[in-house]
């Protein structure tokens, strides 16, 4: 099956979607950007289940590259999947994590039942991951994904982001 990779400039929070994808933080307790407006705009409820999951399997975190779902509280969405990005090196070569992560919300997703997923443009923020490498990987990534998502939506925060998408895009 194909996926449609498509791009939105906007506010992930506000995406009626199956899934969400979160750029979370290995802890799963919410932070800033993405994570913290999820958790914000979701309520309680995410909150709740992160801290369940931390209880029953993930006590020292998420590791980096990996995915998790939990409920999506008050998003119009019926799940979130949480992934932990790799903060960006100069001095080693990660990328291979950050493509994980897109792969691993991929296969949760389809675990799930999700055919709609929006994802943002995972470690871009404060972990630093330069733009257009991240969206080049991103894009690459879950085109050439073996997944039953049908639509893959970027959900991009900025003019310079969503530029970057469109670029790599092609």
């Amino acid at each position: 099956m194909t996926t449609t990779l498509t791009l939105v400039r906007g506010d992930i929070t506000r995406e009626s979607v199956d899934a969400i994808v979160n750029a979370a933080n290995s802890s799963l307790l919410g932070g800033g950007g993405v994570d913290g407006a999820i958790h914000r705009r979701g309520g309680p409820e995410i909150l709740a289940a992160c801290r369940a999951l931390r209880a029953s399997r993930y006590g020292k975190g998420l590791p980096t590259g990996q995915a998790v779902a939990t409920t999506a509280g008050a998003l119009d969405a019926r799940w979130v999947i949480h992934t932990v990005g790799p903060v960006w090196s100069a001095d080693e070569d990660r990328s291979a994590l950050l493509a994980s992560c897109y792969r691993e919300s991929l296969r949760v997703a389809d675990g799930l039942g999700a055919t709609t997923v929006a994802f943002p443009a995972v470690s871009t923020g404060v972990y630093g991951w330069p733009m257009d490498d991240g969206a080049r990987i991103a894009l690459d990534t879950v085109r050439t994904a073996d997944t039953a998502v049908r639509e893959a939506r970027f959900v991009l925060f900025d003019d310079a982001a969503y530029r970057a998408f469109a670029t790599a895009l092609g």
